[in-house]
């Protein structure tokens, strides 16, 4: 017999995560389709800051409990759930609900976790893993031996696509700002790095990339770096919009795509999500069974208990964190 309330971080408005407070609430009963989870892990990230601060494209509503990335155990089935189980590992990805003990999740969106993954783990990757996935092979078609340039590749995406990318037998150059965060990088599997937070940049760009040139460039940070980015890649290289993390849309002379017959990708993974989940079921069950069997590493996590759920909240937003913020319960 499970206990009649939970632990939560709930806030009442957007507008700054200090309005984000623990609170007590009663255990949720799951309703026709959903399962209730024990949550064992949640992950924040970087959006989940801008959608309690009201930043977000998505406005939730209130009262709004962040966290969608979620991995725990059913903990109890409501009616016409076929195929799950009390005592399930599974994970779900969905607009909020995942800083408490208990939680409520659609059963037809969930993925199931294999037993040698840790719910820590598996929370971290979720989203991040996923984008990178889909950026790469399927918006991208990276290919064996091709030449990839990752902007931002200390961040959670950035770091994702480093790591799967050169675990496909790519030849990767990852670009960050700081020498910490190059070096993270070079440990996932980035064969050079580059300082994109200096003048020539580019020019020391030219001199890491081999006789092919740059094939590939995954780009979730936009601003001033998309343009030349954009002008280093060979003829016929693509270029994968995932995001606007410099703050800047910024704008690229079309005729650089004709010079240089160059595609500008955009990737977006919830457009995947919405219209065709099982699709995207399948790309996080064998993210998750390579993760598990050491074919990947699963992600390096920054990990807080429920109960510093509010200063792990403002740790989302920090830009000196290392990987996701996970909250374990």
């Amino acid at each position: 017999m499970i206990a009649a309330t939970m632990r939560h971080l709930v806030g009442q408005e957007l507008g700054r995560t200090d309005l984000f407070k623990l609170a007590t609430a009663e255990i949720p009963e799951p309703a026709r389709g959903q399962v209730r989870l024990r949550v064992e892990a949640t992950a924040l990230g970087f959006v989940d800051g801008l959608i309690v601060t009201g930043r977000y494209q998505i406005k939730p509503e209130l009262p709004y409990v962040p966290g969608g990335e979620i991995a725990g155990t059913i903990d109890s089935i409501g009616p016409d759930v076929d195929g799950f189980a009390i005592g399930d590992r599974v994970a779900i990805w969905q607009l909020g609900g995942g800083v408490a003990e208990f939680g409520l999740a659609a059963a037809k969106d969930l993925i199931r976790i294999p037993d040698r993954l840790g719910s820590g783990a598996a929370a971290a990757m979720i989203v991040d893993y996923l984008t990178a996935h889909y950026a790469l092979f399927d918006r991208g078609g990276l290919k064996r031996g091709e030449t990839v340039l990752v902007l931002g590749a200390a961040g959670g995406v950035g770091a994702a696509a480093v790591h799967l990318a050169a675990r496909a037998g790519a030849h990767v150059v990852a670009a960050a700002s700081s020498p910490e965060k190059r070096q993270r990088a070079l440990a996932l599997g980035a064969r050079a790095s580059v300082d994109y937070s200096v003048e020539n940049w580019r020019g020391n760009l030219r001199n890491l990339l081999p006789a092919s040139g740059l094939n590939l460039v995954v780009d979730p940070v936009g601003g001033a770096m998309l343009e030349p980015a954009f002008r280093s890649l060979a003829k016929g290289g693509r270029h994968l919009v995932l995001g606007f993390a410099g703050g800047e849309i910024a704008r690229l002379p079309v005729n650089l795509a004709l010079i240089k017959s160059a595609s500008l990708i955009g990737v977006d993974v919830r457009h995947l999500t919405e219209n065709d989940m099982p699709r995207a079921r399948g790309m996080w069950r064998a993210l998750f069974a390579q993760a598990a069997d050491g074919t990947i590493d699963p992600p390096g996590y920054e990990s807080h208990p429920l109960a510093k759920a509010e200063h792990a909240l403002a740790r989302a937003m920090a830009r000196d964190k290392r990987g996701k913020i996970v909250i374990t319960c």
